[in-house]
């Protein structure tokens, strides 16, 4: 009985090495969503154009995805990888891809000047200065992307920078899908 115990730690190592293993060959960027076939979460936020007055604030609902298929792109000047997938961002925009930002955990005046600086992309910016909306997606980090459709529900949501590549193979046959049949 003595020597059975010599091997448990030998058998945690090894039961440890498997999990390892199987958890190597997953893709980091196909992190799932709870949220996937589910609606936008109820929010009211300001827009990101507004000032901070209240009486001139804008506020936007999740009725902003209603009526055609869309990205919500989670964005931040913090980000890094969020200036770099940016100019990509613009150039699905110019091809009529409707882009909604969701500006998430920021300064509003850094993010006006990033908009104003690089360009802007996206038809609305949601200010989510408070990371409230993002914590109801479920956001680990920026830059994130949902393919949201034109009934507001959310149907595919990619972790980290859209560019070329991953725009083709990944977020493109969703997005165009929804394009092509509306109503699933």
């Amino acid at each position: 009985m003595e020597r059975l115990k010599l091997f448990i730690p030998l058998l945690i190592f090894i039961l440890l090495a498997v999990a390892l293993y199987f958890g190597l060959d997953r893709d980091p960027s196909a992190m799932p969503s709870a949220l996937i076939d589910k609606s936008v979460p109820a929010f009211t936020l300001p827009s990101l154009a507004d000032e901070e007055t209240p009486v001139t604030e804008t506020f936007l609902t999740e009725k902003l995805f209603q009526g055609e298929a869309a990205l919500l792109n989670v964005w931040a000047t913090w980000c890094v990888s969020c200036r770099m997938e940016h100019r990509y961002l613009m150039d699905l925009a110019k091809l009529g891809v409707p882009i909604v930002g969701l500006n998430y955990k920021d300064e509003r005046g850094a993010a006006q000047r990033w908009l104003v600086e690089l360009g802007d992309p996206y038809r609305e910016v949601i200010f989510d200065a408070e990371g409230s909306l993002g914590l109801d997606l479920g956001v680990f980090g920026a830059p994130e992307t949902y393919v949201v459709d034109g009934q507001g529900m959310i149907r595919y949501k990619y972790v980290g920078v859209v560019d070329e590549r991953v725009w083709q193979q990944k977020i493109a046959p969703v997005f165009h899908g929804l394009q092509e049949s509306p109503t699933p």
